[in-house]
């Protein structure tokens, strides 16, 4: 995403090519990228594999019986929920972030493309750290989540009301850090360990299936917001309420379960 946004900035913006060359740039990055992975991976012997899957089967089986959360349970329903406001800002951004710094920020030419390509750089060292954190403190998994999705929230909001390009920047920044690609994987992990063994698959296209049906609704909405107001402000408003909207239902739901599952504990 990076590489896309700065080098479609220079190459079309500063240097004028033709916009499919970046495409066929693509394309070819593509190309090489499966060769690298074709030459790299290997497959693994399917005979000691079977053997295990086995032995790991007939020793999870009691675990599978126990963990037979619903799939449409509410706190997996909460959860899906939560990662569509979550992808609705990111993908407003990835979208309408370029445009929005051209004609109502004054960034012109590589600049768009450094600005926007922030929130994609800095996102992957958040992701491998905020998953560690996830993994170190597994129990706590609920309040990392809670607290990445309220900071990202404040830096949408934080985006349109900066008074000046070194704070944009720094929301930018703390956006990629602590929101969609920071909390992606403990979201994950968690839809992991609610879901049941039977339901893990579907469980899993649902939550893909709204994450990305987020990446339809931000464009065309953002757009057509754009068109009636004239500006895109109120679209980053609207996404940072959408956030804090679905981090409020997770976190009443998850509470609920906490405290139903701690009065059935025996002492």
């Amino acid at each position: 995403m990076g590489i896309g946004l700065i080098g479609s900035s220079i190459l079309v913006k500063s240097m004028h090519m033709a916009w499919q060359n970046v495409l066929f740039i693509v394309a070819a990055i593509l190309v090489v990228m499966l060769c690298v992975f074709t030459l790299v991976i290997r497959r693994k012997l399917k005979e000691p594999a079977v053997a295990e899957n086995k032995d790991s089967a007939a020793a999870a089986a009691p675990v599978a019986e126990k963990k037979s959360a619903p799939l449409f349970s509410p706190l997996l329903c909460s959860v899906y929920f939560l990662y569509f406001c979550t992808c609705y800002g990111y993908y407003l951004i990835v979208t309408w972030l370029p445009s929005y710094l051209q004609t109502e920020r004054g960034f012109d030419g590589g600049a768009i493309g450094f600005a926007s390509a922030l929130v994609a750089v800095v996102g992957v060292p958040g992701a491998l750290f905020f998953s560690h954190l996830s993994d170190k403190f597994r129990d706590s998994k609920v309040k990392v989540i809670l607290g990445l999705e309220i900071v990202a929230a404040a830096m949408l909001m934080f985006t349109v009301l900066s008074p000046n390009t070194t704070m944009l920047m720094i929301s930018l920044v703390l956006y990629g850090l602590l929101g969609k690609m920071a909390v992606d994987p403990i979201l994950i992990s968690f839809v992991s360990e609610q879901a049941s063994a039977k339901t893990l698959g579907r469980a899993f296209s649902l939550f893909n299936f709204f994450g990305m049906s987020s990446a339809v609704v931000a464009p065309t909405l953002t757009g057509f917001i754009s068109d009636l107001t004239g500006s895109k402000e109120m679209s980053f408003v609207m996404s940072a309420g959408l956030v804090i909207t679905g981090t409020i239902l997770f976190a009443l739901i998850a509470l609920r379960k906490n405290k139903i599952q701690s009065k059935t504990i025996p002492v």
